[in-house]
């Protein structure tokens, strides 16, 4: 009997660890529009990959609601997206700006490829032989290419 009280408690508990969903008034549909592409755009800064839309962690549940209530006060998506970067870093949009700081993140891959192919064309250079011969080194091919036929 208690065996199937435990399994019964073991299946009903199950729902406790379900996740909270979100569930936000907003005063028009617009301004719903606006909060879901704000919360698509900006980067969890625990989960590093998601969304905070996507992400289950306590930050971005925190971040999803700073982002409503700032909409709620009437301020602009933009402005939403200022007071995040200025509250948690340019790593929370997935497009960082082009300033001296994030200059590598932007001219890193090209310079990485140019860098490659000087290094493929330098060394190529390098391995080609000498096409002529002196006459010394002629005249030993030619008795090594004589004796070899010889044999």
């Amino acid at each position: 009997m208690k065996g199937i009280v435990l399994i019964l408690v073991l299946f009903l508990s199950g729902s406790v660890l379900a996740d909270n969903i979100d569930t936000y008034k907003f005063s028009s549909v617009d301004q719903e529009q606006q909060y879901r592409h704000l919360t698509e755009s900006l980067r969890c800064p625990k989960c590093q990959n998601n969304s905070i839309a996507d992400s289950n962690a306590m930050i971005a549940s925190d971040m999803r609601l700073k982002v409503y209530e700032l909409l709620q006060n009437g301020q602009t998506p933009d402005q939403v997206k200022q007071y995040m970067v200025a509250r948690y870093g340019n790593f929370v949009t997935y497009e960082p700006p082009v300033m001296p700081s994030t200059l590598i993140l932007w001219a890193g891959p090209a310079l990485f490829v140019i860098i490659g192919a000087m290094v493929i064309v330098l060394r190529s250079k390098k391995r080609r032989p000498d096409d002529e011969m002196d006459a010394e080194q002629q005249q030993r091919l030619n008795a090594l290419l004589k004796n070899n036929r010889k044999q």
